[in-house]
């Protein structure tokens, strides 16, 4: 089996679990954008911890589910975004001005909308979580 987006693949399966109040959830495969990722939806308490089981097929991150998100997803196609487009998106993925985060490749790393519109700068859309 082939897969095609493992960032959009990893974002159901945390919503899944938490739609079903599960503590815990196991993502298959691992890669940096995802880790990336887990690591800014962490520092905005949206999960908990995580820890990367290393085996010989890919390895697999094992994320601690604190109940925080009500939806995360993937933005498909992956717009790309200037500075001063980064509220039209806001209005159409997040439900309210100031709750929730979208999540942007930036030429300076992967980044929350709020830190790019700090350093001044747009870039590719990934993915918003609430």
């Amino acid at each position: 089996m082939t897969m095609n987006d493992t960032l959009s693949a990893a974002l159901s399966k945390i919503n899944n679990a938490e739609k079903i109040g599960k503590k815990e959830c196991s993502i298959k495969p691992v890669s940096k954008v995802i880790k990336r990722v887990l690591e800014i939806m962490n520092t905005h308490s949206y999960v908990g911890a995580f820890e990367e089981v290393v085996d010989r097929r890919g390895g697999e991150l094992k994320l601690n589910l604190m109940g925080n998100v009500n939806s995360c997803g993937t933005i498909k196609p992956r717009f790309s975004t200037q500075l001063d487009e980064l509220e039209k998106w806001e209005k159409r993925y997040l439900p309210a001005k100031g709750f929730g985060i979208i999540i942007v490749s930036t030429s300076k790393g992967i980044m929350t909308h709020e830190e790019a519109r700090k350093m001044n700068i747009g870039g590719t859309l990934l993915a918003y979580c609430y």
